[in-house]
């Protein structure tokens, strides 16, 4: 059974930084696209980070520049460093994977989903 484990979300105040973590079992996706998704109360779910099996990357807008995903194959483990939290960032988020290489950042395109860590920044 496959599942995507997050963890190291939590409460911190804005201009903080947090570093999640994603770990997979059941199978390897060391080939396989990852992504980083959140959901605020009240909104649709949302691409934040996206990273393909040799380590491209890819970015919304709203966290360029301020966020870093990364990967280490060796432990089927994606992560995501956040720094310069703001409030807006409030959120669930959710590591997810395709059942492919290419990278893509549309939601319904992502086949494996975490349970969601949550993200709170106060002002």
């Amino acid at each position: 059974q496959v599942q995507l484990v997050e963890s190291g979300g939590g409460l911190v105040q804005a201009g903080g930084s947090l570093r999640l973590s994603c770990a997979a079992s059941g199978r390897t996706f060391t080939r396989n696209a990852m992504g980083w998704f959140r959901q605020a109360p009240g909104k649709e779910r949302e691409f934040v980070a996206a990273i393909g099996w040799i380590g491209s990357t890819y970015y919304a807008d709203s966290v360029k520049g301020r966020f870093t995903i990364s990967r280490d194959n060796a432990k089927n483990t994606v992560y995501l460093q956040m720094n310069s939290l703001k409030p807006e960032d409030t959120a669930v988020y959710y590591c997810a994977a395709r059942s492919s290489s290419v990278v893509l950042t549309a939601t319904r395109l992502y086949d494996y989903w975490g349970q969601g860590t949550q993200v709170t920044v106060s002002s």
